[in-house]
């Protein structure tokens, strides 16, 4: 498992080549926005942020936002470590976050909840291009982080680790009962 200074090291060195793969397709402004959404990915929206870490520092006083994200799932867990559910559990937990906190500081002049939706939707109708990106860049991060810890594909859940130990017990079951029928010792 990396330490959290090799996940930056690796989150730096990699931006700027994550961005270039995007060049010849969507110009300069895809190239930027792929480097930028990976360096956020890593950076801030890194899966780490489950424990007391350095994306976590990185919030400054917000970091406290983070706090029950903490306090619900477990280091290294499927839903924090796990390739495309790990963004998406974070970007929806951080998009809640702000719907929540856009309703009640709406009567002070922050925008509605509704209004942001509504302003989420017209971005998505402009830029879809763009958006898409700039998620293929956080998950992109992602996996480089999960590389790194060396699980790409996370820790296989206990339930499926529980089958596949009961699978290999059942078939050494079966090769002792041949062995016993052929006299051989397994």
């Amino acid at each position: 498992m990396a330490s959290g200074s090799n996940h930056d090291r690796g989150t730096w060195w990699l931006a700027l080549p994550f961005g270039l793969l995007c060049w010849p397709f969507l110009g300069w402004i895809g190239s930027a926005t792929a480097a930028l959404a990976f360096l956020i990915g890593g950076l801030l929206l890194s899966p780490d942020l489950d424990t007391h870490s350095l994306p976590t520092q990185r919030w400054g006083p917000l970091r406290l936002l983070w706090w029950p994200y903490r306090k619900l799932l477990r280091h290294r867990s499927l839903l924090s470590h796990s390739p495309f559910l790990g963004t998406l559990g974070r970007l929806g937990y951080l998009g809640s976050l702000v719907l929540v906190l856009s309703g009640f500081l709406a009567p002070w002049g922050a925008p509605t909840p509704v209004a942001l939706v509504h302003w989420g939707q017209l971005v998505w109708n402009k830029h879809p291009v763009l958006l898409l990106l700039a998620l293929i860049g956080l998950e992109a991060s992602a996996w480089l982080h999960l590389i790194q810890d060396g699980d790409p594909v996370a820790k296989t859940p206990r339930v499926l680790r529980f089958l596949s130990r009961r699978c290999r017990h059942r078939a050494g079951q079966g090769r002792r009962q041949q062995a016993r029928g052929t006299g051989r010792r397994p």
